[in-house]
């Protein structure tokens, strides 16, 4: 890379809008240059539900940006998720015509399209192709073997797909603001970006982003992605637990989430009562702190626990590295002494490094996810330089293939 480019970031989730816009420079360093950011409306679980909201969201996220940085955004790497887009796995395997022994690129290339050619649902679309590994003769590679000697050729993919729809709307959103949309990112394929390093991947962790509508999840083995998905559920559904058990107002149970809340389900955590203050400062009744730190327990354990269900048969074992929660609703407090009991694994808050910025709060974690879509676009451009654009835009079209 021989000069600094500029790249924006965009997510628009069910709590808040954001664009991200940072500087990566010629030494791959990445600088924030700032945060354009609204609280979103007409999104749920992820996903838009009121149009028009969330386009006037967006657009003030953008006015923001461009206001902040001052710079003129045209173009955007946009993030999406929503329980209706999984992550597969799938192997295609490729034997060798009698005559040949040396494997050959047009060898690859067919087990590729064997693996690639897996069946889903009519109304779904691709949005992810990862190579995982090569198989050799039953040997493992981590790279192509090309060159080398062999009879069985078998190629493994991670393949990310969702509802085409439920993605243009998203997309459609972006591009009528007006914006060109550079890629199409499954969430947390882009917070991992940030999330982890590579020696990370390649001694195994798992990636959990808990923002307001959602729980994304990505877990690497062997420096490869082994599971991804959503689950629709976050910080949001705590908080309307809490209201609806003690019927306090919406806004009051969010406040004692975050200020008194404790999810880790150690009862010596439970004991007195809280105060309900109102807006005014006036004290509008207690409840116990028991029943609060239960309510709370109750449905992190529950999420945490579908991920284990999700996640490949015994994988946890092979995770090396640890457990890494990120986004908004992890800085809960005694989530990570949770978590720790649900994987029996070491928690940490992801941290991004070798990213700089002059405004701070671009470290929260709520960011990571348009953050990590700024790592993203590095990688993409690595790509495009080896020739492999044509492939990112057919990705894009098979999403949207009708233009501006």
């Amino acid at each position: 890379m021989s000069k600094s480019k500029i790249y924006v970031g965009v997510e628009i989730g069910t709590t808040k809008t954001c664009m991200v816009v940072g500087e990566v420079k010629p030494d791959g360093s990445v600088k924030i240059l700032g945060v354009g950011e609204t609280r979103s409306a007409g999104v749920r679980k992820g996903e838009i539900s009121d149009y028009p909201q969330a386009k006037a969201g967006l657009k003030h996220a953008l006015v923001k940006a461009e206001d902040i940085c001052d710079v003129d955004i045209s173009s955007v790497l946009l993030s999406v998720t929503g329980s209706h887009i999984l992550g597969v796995n799938n192997r295609g395997t490729f034997r060798l015509p009698n005559e040949e022994e040396e494997v050959y690129e047009s060898h690859i290339n067919e087990a590729t399209e064997i693996a690639r050619d897996l069946p889903m649902p009519g109304d779904h679309v691709y949005l992810h192709n990862f190579i995982r590994h090569y198989h050799l003769d039953g040997q493992e590679h981590s790279v192509s073997p090309v060159g080398l000697l062999g009879r069985s050729l078998d190629v493994d993919f991670h393949i990310v797909h969702g509802i085409r729809t439920r993605i243009q709307n998203t997309l459609k959103c972006v591009r009528e603001i007006p914006l060109e949309v550079d890629d199409v990112v499954f969430a947390p394929i882009a917070t991992a970006q940030v999330a982890l390093d590579r020696e990370h991947k390649d001694a195994g962790a798992l990636v959990i982003d808990i923002g307001g509508g959602t729980t994304d999840y990505v877990l690497y083995l062997k420096g490869a992605i082994a599971a991804s998905g959503c689950i629709p559920v976050g910080g949001d559904h705590i908080t309307n637990d809490i209201h609806l058990v003690t019927r306090i107002p919406f806004s009051r149970a969010e406040e004692l989430k975050k200020k008194e809340g404790d999810a880790c389900g150690d009862p010596a955590r439970g004991i007195g009562m809280v105060k309900v203050i109102d807006d005014h400062g006036i004290e509008e009744g207690e409840i116990q702190r028991s029943l609060l730190n239960d309510i709370i327990n109750g449905r992190l354990e529950e999420t945490l626990g579908l991920i284990v269900e999700r996640l490949p048969e015994n994988s946890l074992k092979d995770v090396g590295a640890g457990v890494f929660l990120t986004g908004g609703s992890s800085n809960m407090r005694g989530f990570s002494e949770l978590a720790n009991k649900v994987f029996g694994l070491p928690i940490y808050q992801s941290e991004q490094s070798n990213i700089s910025g002059v405004h701070a709060n671009f470290r929260d974690p709520q960011y990571s996810t348009a953050v990590g879509l700024i790592r993203y676009a590095q990688i993409l451009d690595a790509e495009r330089d080896n020739n492999a654009g044509s492939k990112v835009t057919r990705a894009l079209k098979s999403i949207w293939p009708f233009g501006r």
